[in-house]
Protein backbone atom coordinates (compact mmCIF):
# COMPACT_ATOMS: atom_id res chain seq x y z
CA UNK A 1 0.00 0.00 0.00
CA UNK A 2 1.53 3.70 -1.29
CA UNK A 3 0.94 6.94 0.35
CA UNK A 4 -1.87 7.57 -2.00
CA UNK A 5 -3.64 4.32 -1.78
CA UNK A 6 -3.57 4.73 2.27
CA UNK A 7 -4.76 8.19 1.69
CA UNK A 8 -7.85 6.15 -0.02
CA UNK A 9 -8.31 3.73 2.73
CA UNK A 10 -8.55 6.34 5.43
CA UNK A 11 -11.25 8.24 3.12
CA UNK A 12 -13.20 4.74 2.94
CA UNK A 13 -12.98 4.55 6.39
CA UNK A 14 -14.54 8.19 6.88
CA UNK A 15 -16.64 7.34 4.56
CA UNK A 16 -18.14 4.04 5.95
CA UNK A 17 -18.21 5.90 9.21
CA UNK A 18 -20.12 8.37 7.74
CA UNK A 19 -22.73 5.80 6.01
CA UNK A 20 -22.95 4.05 9.58
CA UNK A 21 -24.00 7.08 10.82
CA UNK A 22 -21.19 7.41 13.41
CA UNK A 23 -19.90 10.75 12.20
CA UNK A 24 -21.86 13.16 10.52
CA UNK A 25 -20.10 14.85 8.09
CA UNK A 26 -19.09 15.81 4.70
CA UNK A 27 -16.21 13.24 3.06
CA UNK A 28 -13.48 15.59 2.23
CA UNK A 29 -11.81 15.20 -1.12
CA UNK A 30 -8.07 14.05 0.37
CA UNK A 31 -6.86 12.84 3.52
CA UNK A 32 -3.32 13.96 4.31
CA UNK A 33 -0.94 10.98 5.46
CA UNK A 34 2.68 11.44 6.19
CA UNK A 35 5.23 9.80 8.37
CA UNK A 36 4.46 9.76 11.82
CA UNK A 37 5.51 12.72 14.42
CA UNK A 38 6.84 13.01 17.57
CA UNK A 39 5.38 10.83 20.00
CA UNK A 40 4.18 9.13 16.68
CA UNK A 41 4.20 5.27 16.13
CA UNK A 42 3.54 2.82 12.93
CA UNK A 43 4.64 3.64 9.65
CA UNK A 44 2.17 6.40 8.31
CA UNK A 45 -0.12 8.79 10.78
CA UNK A 46 -3.01 10.94 9.62
CA UNK A 47 -4.25 14.13 11.03
CA UNK A 48 -7.74 13.14 9.64
CA UNK A 49 -9.60 13.17 12.61
CA UNK A 50 -8.58 16.74 13.80
CA UNK A 51 -9.56 17.80 10.17
CA UNK A 52 -13.42 16.72 11.08
CA UNK A 53 -13.56 17.23 14.77
CA UNK A 54 -15.27 20.88 14.33
CA UNK A 55 -17.66 19.39 11.48
CA UNK A 56 -18.77 16.62 13.54
CA UNK A 57 -19.59 18.55 16.73
CA UNK A 58 -17.10 16.22 18.73
CA UNK A 59 -13.58 15.83 20.31
CA UNK A 60 -10.63 15.08 17.85
CA UNK A 61 -10.12 12.14 19.91
CA UNK A 62 -13.19 10.84 19.89
CA UNK A 63 -13.79 10.94 16.00
CA UNK A 64 -10.05 8.86 15.95
CA UNK A 65 -11.58 6.52 17.82
CA UNK A 66 -14.58 6.40 15.73
CA UNK A 67 -12.64 5.75 12.70
CA UNK A 68 -9.82 3.42 14.51
CA UNK A 69 -11.91 0.13 13.72
CA UNK A 70 -12.61 0.94 10.15
CA UNK A 71 -9.29 1.29 9.54
CA UNK A 72 -8.31 -1.94 11.38
CA UNK A 73 -10.58 -3.76 8.87
CA UNK A 74 -8.90 -2.18 5.75
CA UNK A 75 -6.68 -4.49 3.81
CA UNK A 76 -2.79 -3.96 4.20
CA UNK A 77 -3.40 -2.78 7.77
CA UNK A 78 -2.15 -4.26 10.83
CA UNK A 79 -2.28 -1.98 13.76
CA UNK A 80 -4.02 1.50 14.46
CA UNK A 81 -2.89 3.60 17.05
CA UNK A 82 -4.44 6.96 18.62
CA UNK A 83 -2.19 9.10 19.42
CA UNK A 84 -1.66 13.05 21.48
CA UNK A 85 -4.95 15.01 20.10
CA UNK A 86 -6.44 12.58 17.82
CA UNK A 87 -3.40 11.24 15.51
CA UNK A 88 -3.86 8.25 13.87
CA UNK A 89 -0.71 6.09 13.51
CA UNK A 90 -0.99 3.34 11.08
CA UNK A 91 1.19 0.31 10.93
CA UNK A 92 0.58 -1.39 7.78
CA UNK A 93 1.39 -5.23 7.11
CA UNK A 94 5.53 -5.16 5.33
CA UNK A 95 5.09 -7.81 2.70
CA UNK A 96 2.05 -6.43 1.29
CA UNK A 97 2.70 -2.73 1.34
CA UNK A 98 6.62 -3.64 -0.23
CA UNK A 99 4.91 -5.93 -2.70
CA UNK A 100 1.94 -2.94 -3.88
CA UNK A 101 4.76 0.01 -4.21
CA UNK A 102 7.31 -2.51 -5.99
CA UNK A 103 4.28 -3.23 -8.46
CA UNK A 104 3.16 -0.27 -8.38
CA UNK A 105 7.25 1.24 -9.92
CA UNK A 106 7.63 -1.46 -11.96
CA UNK A 107 3.98 -1.10 -13.82
CA UNK A 108 4.93 3.12 -13.89
CA UNK A 109 8.65 2.51 -14.74
CA UNK A 110 10.37 5.87 -15.27
CA UNK A 111 6.95 7.96 -15.20
CA UNK A 112 6.52 6.72 -12.08
CA UNK A 113 5.55 9.88 -9.51
CA UNK A 114 4.16 11.28 -12.75
CA UNK A 115 1.00 13.09 -13.36
CA UNK A 116 -2.13 10.94 -15.20
CA UNK A 117 -2.55 13.51 -17.29
CA UNK A 118 -2.78 17.64 -18.28
CA UNK A 119 -3.59 19.50 -15.48
CA UNK A 120 -4.02 22.37 -18.24
CA UNK A 121 -2.08 25.20 -15.31
CA UNK A 122 0.24 27.00 -17.67
CA UNK A 123 3.11 28.15 -16.90
CA UNK A 124 6.03 30.41 -18.15
CA UNK A 125 9.08 30.38 -16.99
CA UNK A 126 11.71 33.30 -17.87
CA UNK A 127 15.78 33.22 -17.04
CA UNK A 128 18.56 35.61 -17.68
CA UNK A 129 21.07 34.58 -19.83
CA UNK A 130 23.31 33.05 -17.74
CA UNK A 131 23.90 28.84 -18.15
CA UNK A 132 22.97 27.65 -14.99
CA UNK A 133 19.48 29.90 -15.04
CA UNK A 134 18.93 27.98 -18.26
CA UNK A 135 19.89 24.73 -17.44
CA UNK A 136 17.55 25.22 -14.16
CA UNK A 137 14.94 26.51 -15.95
CA UNK A 138 15.13 23.12 -18.34
CA UNK A 139 14.98 20.63 -15.54
CA UNK A 140 12.38 22.69 -13.83
CA UNK A 141 10.13 22.52 -17.07
CA UNK A 142 11.01 18.68 -17.63
CA UNK A 143 9.75 18.62 -13.57
CA UNK A 144 6.73 20.35 -13.98
CA UNK A 145 5.43 18.81 -17.46
CA UNK A 146 5.79 15.47 -15.90
CA UNK A 147 3.20 16.66 -13.06
CA UNK A 148 0.82 17.43 -16.05
CA UNK A 149 1.57 21.83 -16.07
CA UNK A 150 1.71 23.57 -19.95
CA UNK A 151 5.26 24.88 -19.62
CA UNK A 152 6.38 27.69 -22.03
CA UNK A 153 10.18 28.67 -21.55
CA UNK A 154 12.19 32.04 -22.60
CA UNK A 155 15.45 33.74 -22.27
CA UNK A 156 16.65 37.19 -22.31
CA UNK A 157 18.47 36.36 -25.06
CA UNK A 158 19.64 33.26 -27.76
CA UNK A 159 21.19 30.73 -25.42
CA UNK A 160 25.30 29.84 -26.45
CA UNK A 161 25.52 26.62 -28.33
CA UNK A 162 27.33 25.13 -25.67
CA UNK A 163 24.68 25.45 -23.72
CA UNK A 164 22.09 23.69 -25.92
CA UNK A 165 24.07 21.60 -27.87
CA UNK A 166 26.49 20.16 -24.75
CA UNK A 167 24.52 20.90 -21.69
CA UNK A 168 21.16 19.86 -23.76
CA UNK A 169 19.22 23.05 -22.60
CA UNK A 170 16.14 24.04 -24.90
CA UNK A 171 13.93 27.34 -24.73
CA UNK A 172 10.97 27.45 -26.55
CA UNK A 173 11.63 31.58 -27.23
CA UNK A 174 14.60 34.21 -26.82
CA UNK A 175 15.21 37.86 -27.00
CA UNK A 176 18.13 39.96 -28.87
CA UNK A 177 20.87 41.80 -27.05
CA UNK A 178 18.85 44.95 -28.82
CA UNK A 179 15.43 43.39 -27.97
CA UNK A 180 15.43 41.49 -24.67
CA UNK A 181 12.37 39.22 -24.18
CA UNK A 182 9.84 41.65 -22.23
CA UNK A 183 9.16 39.19 -19.46
CA UNK A 184 9.76 39.06 -15.45
CA UNK A 185 12.51 37.29 -14.98
CA UNK A 186 11.38 34.03 -12.36
CA UNK A 187 14.20 31.74 -12.56
CA UNK A 188 17.55 32.95 -11.31
CA UNK A 189 19.75 31.07 -9.03
CA UNK A 190 23.40 32.31 -7.83
CA UNK A 191 24.63 32.57 -11.15
CA UNK A 192 27.95 29.62 -12.00
CA UNK A 193 31.78 30.95 -11.84
CA UNK A 194 33.27 32.04 -15.05
CA UNK A 195 36.14 29.41 -16.27
CA UNK A 196 38.74 32.43 -15.20
CA UNK A 197 37.05 32.56 -11.57
CA UNK A 198 37.65 28.51 -11.22
CA UNK A 199 40.64 27.04 -9.82
CA UNK A 200 40.50 24.04 -12.28
CA UNK A 201 39.43 26.26 -15.04
CA UNK A 202 36.44 24.30 -16.26
CA UNK A 203 33.02 25.27 -17.10
CA UNK A 204 29.79 23.33 -17.30
CA UNK A 205 30.47 23.20 -20.66
CA UNK A 206 33.67 21.75 -20.81
CA UNK A 207 32.40 19.14 -17.92
CA UNK A 208 29.82 17.73 -20.73
CA UNK A 209 26.28 16.92 -20.37
CA UNK A 210 25.64 14.71 -17.60
CA UNK A 211 28.28 16.26 -15.28
CA UNK A 212 27.90 19.34 -16.16
CA UNK A 213 24.27 19.44 -15.62
CA UNK A 214 24.79 18.01 -12.21
CA UNK A 215 27.12 20.61 -11.10
CA UNK A 216 24.70 23.32 -11.76
CA UNK A 217 21.80 21.28 -10.62
CA UNK A 218 22.61 19.49 -7.24
CA UNK A 219 23.42 22.85 -5.18
CA UNK A 220 20.25 24.74 -4.06
CA UNK A 221 19.57 27.86 -5.65
CA UNK A 222 20.92 30.48 -3.46
CA UNK A 223 24.84 28.16 -3.58
CA UNK A 224 26.75 28.78 -5.83
CA UNK A 225 28.00 25.75 -8.20
CA UNK A 226 31.43 24.17 -7.77
CA UNK A 227 32.50 23.37 -11.46
CA UNK A 228 35.49 20.68 -10.55
CA UNK A 229 36.77 18.24 -12.30
CA UNK A 230 34.80 16.35 -8.85
CA UNK A 231 32.39 16.12 -10.91
CA UNK A 232 33.70 13.45 -13.02
CA UNK A 233 35.64 11.14 -10.43
CA UNK A 234 34.30 7.41 -10.53
CA UNK A 235 34.59 7.25 -6.67
CA UNK A 236 32.19 7.15 -4.23
CA UNK A 237 32.71 10.67 -2.94
CA UNK A 238 31.19 12.05 -6.57
CA UNK A 239 27.45 11.89 -5.63
CA UNK A 240 26.60 11.45 -9.58
CA UNK A 241 28.78 8.56 -9.85
CA UNK A 242 27.05 6.84 -6.77
CA UNK A 243 23.24 7.50 -8.38
CA UNK A 244 24.64 6.37 -11.81
CA UNK A 245 26.57 3.57 -10.67
CA UNK A 246 23.46 2.18 -8.40
CA UNK A 247 21.77 2.22 -11.80
CA UNK A 248 24.31 0.54 -13.69
CA UNK A 249 24.12 -2.20 -11.32
CA UNK A 250 20.48 -2.54 -10.78
CA UNK A 251 20.46 -3.61 -14.68
CA UNK A 252 23.60 -5.83 -14.52
CA UNK A 253 21.77 -7.55 -11.92
CA UNK A 254 19.24 -7.96 -14.30
CA UNK A 255 20.78 -9.31 -16.87
CA UNK A 256 22.58 -11.62 -14.45
CA UNK A 257 19.37 -12.94 -13.06
CA UNK A 258 17.92 -13.45 -16.53
CA UNK A 259 21.51 -15.59 -17.23
CA UNK A 260 20.24 -17.91 -14.12
CA UNK A 261 16.82 -18.37 -15.61
CA UNK A 262 14.84 -15.86 -12.89
CA UNK A 263 13.07 -12.14 -13.26
CA UNK A 264 11.56 -10.00 -10.87
CA UNK A 265 8.35 -10.51 -8.77
CA UNK A 266 6.96 -8.25 -6.14
CA UNK A 267 7.00 -10.38 -3.00
CA UNK A 268 8.45 -10.30 0.61
CA UNK A 269 12.14 -9.71 0.04
CA UNK A 270 12.66 -11.83 3.79
CA UNK A 271 15.69 -10.41 5.41
CA UNK A 272 16.67 -10.72 8.63
CA UNK A 273 15.23 -7.95 11.86
CA UNK A 274 18.38 -6.68 12.26
CA UNK A 275 21.53 -5.76 10.33
CA UNK A 276 23.99 -8.46 10.19
CA UNK A 277 21.77 -11.59 11.65
CA UNK A 278 21.91 -14.48 10.37
CA UNK A 279 19.49 -14.71 7.23
CA UNK A 280 16.33 -16.53 7.11
CA UNK A 281 17.86 -19.76 6.35
CA UNK A 282 19.61 -19.78 9.41
CA UNK A 283 16.70 -18.94 11.16
CA UNK A 284 14.47 -21.91 9.50
CA UNK A 285 11.88 -19.38 8.06
CA UNK A 286 10.54 -20.79 4.99
CA UNK A 287 9.99 -19.39 1.49
CA UNK A 288 7.02 -18.73 -0.49
CA UNK A 289 8.01 -22.06 -2.73
CA UNK A 290 7.73 -24.17 0.70
CA UNK A 291 11.83 -24.45 0.83
CA UNK A 292 14.00 -22.60 2.85
CA UNK A 293 14.11 -18.70 2.40
CA UNK A 294 16.87 -17.24 0.79
CA UNK A 295 20.02 -16.41 3.33
CA UNK A 296 19.80 -12.80 4.13
CA UNK A 297 23.05 -10.41 3.16
CA UNK A 298 25.75 -9.60 5.60
CA UNK A 299 25.36 -6.13 6.57
CA UNK A 300 21.48 -5.79 5.49
CA UNK A 301 18.49 -5.49 8.21
CA UNK A 302 14.73 -5.02 7.95
CA UNK A 303 15.34 -1.49 8.46
CA UNK A 304 17.44 -0.97 5.68
CA UNK A 305 14.96 -2.65 3.76
CA UNK A 306 12.72 -0.02 5.15
CA UNK A 307 14.66 3.17 4.26
CA UNK A 308 14.66 1.90 1.21
CA UNK A 309 11.20 1.43 0.86
CA UNK A 310 10.41 4.99 2.09
CA UNK A 311 12.91 7.08 -0.25
CA UNK A 312 11.15 5.08 -3.32
CA UNK A 313 7.50 5.48 -1.81
CA UNK A 314 8.57 9.48 -1.02
CA UNK A 315 9.23 9.87 -4.70
CA UNK A 316 5.89 11.44 -5.98
CA UNK A 317 6.00 13.99 -3.18
CA UNK A 318 9.78 14.87 -3.66
CA UNK A 319 8.43 15.33 -7.55
CA UNK A 320 5.53 17.28 -6.43
CA UNK A 321 7.72 19.59 -4.43
CA UNK A 322 10.50 20.26 -7.05
CA UNK A 323 7.74 20.89 -9.32
CA UNK A 324 5.82 23.31 -6.47
CA UNK A 325 9.42 24.98 -5.40
CA UNK A 326 10.96 25.06 -8.62
CA UNK A 327 14.11 23.23 -6.85
CA UNK A 328 15.69 20.76 -9.26
CA UNK A 329 18.28 20.33 -6.16
CA UNK A 330 15.65 18.63 -4.17
CA UNK A 331 15.40 15.79 -7.06
CA UNK A 332 19.16 15.24 -7.10
CA UNK A 333 19.70 14.91 -3.41
CA UNK A 334 16.73 12.34 -3.87
CA UNK A 335 18.04 10.34 -6.46
CA UNK A 336 21.45 10.13 -3.64
CA UNK A 337 18.94 9.40 -0.74
CA UNK A 338 17.62 6.25 -3.25
CA UNK A 339 20.83 5.08 -4.53
CA UNK A 340 22.67 4.53 -1.08
CA UNK A 341 19.85 2.87 0.04
CA UNK A 342 19.75 -0.11 -2.70
CA UNK A 343 23.67 -0.16 -2.71
CA UNK A 344 23.09 -2.80 0.52
CA UNK A 345 20.78 -4.92 -1.06
CA UNK A 346 22.87 -5.99 -4.49
CA UNK A 347 24.86 -8.84 -2.71
CA UNK A 348 21.61 -10.62 -1.86
CA UNK A 349 19.76 -10.34 -5.52
CA UNK A 350 21.41 -13.43 -6.64
CA UNK A 351 21.34 -16.79 -5.26
CA UNK A 352 24.95 -17.78 -4.45
CA UNK A 353 27.21 -20.63 -4.53
CA UNK A 354 24.67 -24.03 -4.68
CA UNK A 355 21.98 -21.59 -3.97
CA UNK A 356 18.97 -21.73 -6.11
CA UNK A 357 16.89 -18.70 -7.12
CA UNK A 358 13.68 -18.52 -4.41
CA UNK A 359 10.94 -16.02 -3.88
CA UNK A 360 13.01 -14.28 -1.94
CA UNK A 361 15.39 -13.44 -5.01
CA UNK A 362 12.66 -12.26 -7.09
CA UNK A 363 11.43 -10.02 -4.41
CA UNK A 364 14.45 -8.71 -3.96
CA UNK A 365 15.31 -8.37 -7.68
CA UNK A 366 11.90 -6.75 -8.58
CA UNK A 367 12.86 -4.40 -5.69
CA UNK A 368 16.28 -3.14 -7.14
CA UNK A 369 14.45 -3.12 -9.94
CA UNK A 370 11.82 -0.83 -8.68
CA UNK A 371 15.19 1.57 -7.36
CA UNK A 372 16.24 1.07 -10.36
CA UNK A 373 13.23 3.12 -12.57
CA UNK A 374 13.15 5.74 -9.78
CA UNK A 375 16.52 6.32 -10.30
CA UNK A 376 15.95 6.18 -14.30
CA UNK A 377 13.46 8.43 -13.98
CA UNK A 378 14.73 11.02 -12.25
CA UNK A 379 18.50 11.48 -13.85
CA UNK A 380 16.10 12.04 -17.18
CA UNK A 381 13.93 14.69 -15.38
CA UNK A 382 17.31 16.36 -14.75
CA UNK A 383 18.54 15.49 -18.37
CA UNK A 384 21.38 13.08 -17.14
CA UNK A 385 22.08 10.05 -18.63
CA UNK A 386 21.21 6.51 -17.08
CA UNK A 387 23.42 4.29 -18.52
CA UNK A 388 23.15 0.20 -18.32
CA UNK A 389 27.19 -0.01 -18.12
CA UNK A 390 29.38 2.12 -16.22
Amino acid sequence: MTPVELSRTVLCAVRRAVDDGELSVVVPGRALVTAPGPGGCGDYATNIALQLARPAGQPPRRVAEVLRPYLMGAGGVRDVVVTGPGFLNISLRRAEVSAALVGEILRAGTRYGHADGPTGQPVQLHAPHEVRAVVVMDAVARVLRSQGTLVRTSCAARPEPGWTEVLGARVDAHGTPESPAPLEINVRPVPAPVPAAVASGLDAVALGRDAGRWALLQPAAHDRPRLGDEHLSQREANPLFRVRYAHARVRALGRNAADLGFGALPGDVDVPEAEGSPGAEGSGSRGAEGSRGAAGPPGVGAARVRELEAALADHPRVLAAVAARRAPDRLARHLVVVADAVVPLFPAVLPRGEEKPLAAHRARLALAEAAGAVLAGGLSLLGIDAPDHL
